[in-house]
């Protein structure tokens, strides 16, 4: 495999970002490794961070590169700051610069496939929400998402949790997420009244003891009231990375390659 780390500038951001990338590479001799590469376009895996990481905290706190290396499977990690992948109020152009600049540039820098079935998206906790908020919105571009420890219920949320107030305003200002572009909930509803339409599988996780899960059930519930397709692990586990880096080996093992 390749680990790139890979700086570009954002014209939607007006800012240089990075991103981290793992390549598949073909080898013979490389000991300990099971490396594959299939075909001259790669399956992709966007893997969106949480919200107090960066691109980088994947290939730091997991073996998420040795973990692909026999699949053939390309990783894009972007970075997003705080900005729960949304158009901020006060605030930077994260989602535009996600689902649109960013498939763009890294698809220009590096031979990934832009085809639907060959690309998925998961995320953690921030990236959970992230991850299905794209899935949801834009069902045309991939075959599956991921959701570890997400936050899923964003529009509750973001009314209990008083120590991220600060937070939350700059990214939402005043504004009443429920039953909006931003409410994955709504987005579920939306997305079961359009027949046509080409829905991802969807994987969710969390653990017991996570102070998301809750909320996660609930989403769980939402979710099987409509004709997407769910797969949901439910069981032991904290909001750490010793139950990500274990999920995450799940999700991979999910996903329709």
């Amino acid at each position: 495999m390749a680990l790139i780390q890979c700086q570009f500038y954002s014209d939607v951001l007006s800012l240089s970002t990075s991103m981290t990338v793992i390549l598949p590479q073909q080898t013979t001799s490389q000991i300990g490794m099971q490396n594959k590469q299939i075909g001259d376009k790669h399956k992709t895996l966007f893997l969106l961070h949480g919200f107090s990481d960066d691109d980088t905290i994947w290939t730091r706190r997991t073996s998420i590169e040795r973990y692909v290396a026999p699949l053939g499977l390309a990783v894009v990690m972007p970075q997003v700051h705080q900005s729960f992948y949304t158009d901020m109020k006060y605030g930077n152009r994260y989602w535009t610069f996600l689902t649109e600049e960013l498939p763009h540039i890294a698809r220009s820098f590096f031979p990934l496939s832009a085809k639907r079935e060959d690309n998925f998206v998961a995320g953690l906790s921030m990236g959970g929400y992230g991850a299905l908020k794209w899935a949801l919105r834009h069902p045309e571009n991939f075959a599956a998402a991921a959701s570890l420890s997400g936050a899923v219920d964003m529009a509750n949320w973001i009314k209990q949790d008083g120590h991220l107030d600060n937070v939350f305003e700059l990214i939402y200002g005043d504004e009443d997420i429920k039953n909006t572009e931003n409410d994955l909930l709504w987005l579920l509803e939306k997305g079961d009244k359009s027949p046509e339409l080409q829905k991802p599988a969807i994987y969710q996780c969390c653990g017991t003891e996570d102070f998301l899960f809750e909320s996660n059930v609930t989403f769980k519930e939402k979710c099987e009231q409509t004709s997407y397709c769910l797969t949901t692990d439910f069981g032991p586990g904290a909001h750490d990375w010793q139950y990500w880096d274990d999920k995450i080996q799940d999700v991979l093992k999910w996903l329709p390659l």
